[in-house]
């Protein structure tokens, strides 16, 4: 039986029960309904799979809104409803000339549906050009068009766009929740599910990832242990290879996501134009022409594919940084004596978590923290590794570390050499600018 279309948000009870609401009252006077959504969480919340089933919601015909099994129900969640557009910005940006092909979609009247509904994933990418060109449609929208922004905060938008918005928060889910839904609804085996879960640190699409395919289980484990050689002895030569073992494997990794799609695009758009034809005579220079005056067509894709390259490079690299910190938060966790090794109701504290740990927590668990409430470890696989680093450093060396990955992904956020900020990253996670973590070896 269909759970409906809010069955996939897990962990988010006051929020599926405000959408539902919304979506019945709107059926009943729809003059009441607010015309702009912002979604706000951060990134695996699930805050765009929230606005779809909204979407859903506002379009089923069903006695209860959002029923999962109707035809609206079933396009809008497939992407194809012809009243519903769905936007996930593919390149580093989304410029004015997308946000005014938004702006005049919205504009239409609903064919065959009560609501024009237009989500945008990811509205934090919006250029400042095409953020003013959203505010105007926003400020005056049409009378049955319904706007779903989707951002990880609420910063992350314009002022002058968050203001007119109505604000629906989302929060990481719990990690037994994700394995639950990887369970039930992929067919995950238990412990694998949890692993995932718990290794993607509750983020639903990446524990999927993680779940089904090898080769991203395969680039996790080489990123925890090249981690672990970082945070051993290790000459400024092994952290250059390193670091560019790390930003070779994300490069590799956006390019086979990108690469066929880019492929597929370029072949349908020359075909378009008439490139390939065994026409001849006046039909072979008509296409001649045709292709001569469409380059500057062929030009915009290159530059599209370009952008959507750099994005996929750049959030296989955060990838990388974000299994980075997990490993040395869990170091942290063991470091500081309140690590729980299980995420289950009653988490039982990992063994032998201080033996051998130098600065604080060295003398074991935190007293009064009871096992059920300590931190559980993400990366539970690799727990040996972590203790073995844990052991040979002190928690001030790990926040140092931790503070240096996340001034890399700012770094990389400001368009830094991917190369370059990773060789700095890994001078600095192997302490030998101040030596510190070779002194600690010894």
């Amino acid at each position: 039986m269909s759970r409906g279309v809010f069955g996939e948000i897990i962990g988010q009870q006051q929020v599926v029960e405000t959408l539902r609401a919304v979506a019945a009252a709107a059926r009943a006077s729809g003059a009441g309904m607010t015309h702009a959504w912002l979604f706000v969480g951060p990134p695996g919340s699930g805050r765009s799979v929230a606005a779809r089933a909204f979407a859903a919601a506002l379009q089923c015909r069903a006695a209860e809104p959002g029923c999962g099994e109707c035809t609206d129900c079933r396009t809008v969640l497939a992407g194809t409803h012809p009243d519903v557009t769905i936007v996930r910005p593919q390149g580093l940006s989304l410029g004015v000339a997308e946000a005014r092909e938004l702006v005049a979609r919205a504009a239409l009247a609903p064919a065959n549906a009560r609501w024009q509904v237009v989500v945008l994933e990811d509205a934090d990418r919006l250029t400042e050009g095409a953020a003013n060109v959203l505010l105007k449609a926003i400020e005056e929208p049409a009378p049955r068009t319904v706007w779903l922004l989707c951002v990880p905060a609420p910063h992350d938008l314009v002022p002058t766009i968050r203001s007119r918005c109505r604000l629906v928060t989302l929060r990481t889910p719990p990690v037994a929740a994700v394995a639950e839904l990887l369970i039930r609804r992929n067919g995950v085996a238990a412990d694998t599910a949890e692993l995932a879960a718990r290794a993607a640190g509750a983020h639903i699409g990446r524990a999927l990832r993680l779940a089904t395919d090898a080769r991203a289980r395969a680039r996790r484990s080489a990123v925890l242990e090249a981690a672990a050689r970082l945070a051993g002895p290790i000459d400024l030569g092994g952290c250059l290879r390193v670091a560019a073992d790390l930003v070779d494997a994300a490069t590799s990794e956006a390019t086979t996501e990108t690469e066929a799609l880019d492929q597929a695009e370029t072949a349908a758009l020359r075909e378009a134009l008439g490139e390939g034809g065994t026409a001849s005579g006046d039909r072979r220079r008509v296409a001649s022409g045709v292709l001569r005056g469409s380059s500057a067509a062929l030009r915009e894709l290159e530059a599209r594919q370009k952008s959507r390259a750099s994005r996929a490079q750049r959030d296989a690299l955060d990838r990388t940084l974000m299994d980075l910190a997990g490993f040395f938060r869990d170091v942290l966790l063991v470091q500081l004596g309140v690590a729980a090794e299980t995420v289950s109701g009653v988490a039982e504290a990992v063994p032998g978590v201080a033996e051998g740990v130098s600065g604080a927590g060295a003398a074991g668990a935190v007293p009064g923290v009871a096992a059920r409430s300590r931190p559980w470890v993400m990366n539970a696989d690799v727990l040996d590794r972590i203790r073995d680093v844990a052991a040979r450093s002190t928690p001030e060396m790990t926040l140092h570390r931790i503070d240096a990955i996340m001034e890399c992904r700012a770094a990389l956020a400001a368009n830094a050499n991917p190369l370059l900020a990773f060789e700095a990253l890994a001078i600095q996670i192997s302490g030998l600018a101040a030596g510190n973590v070779r002194q600690a070896a010894e």
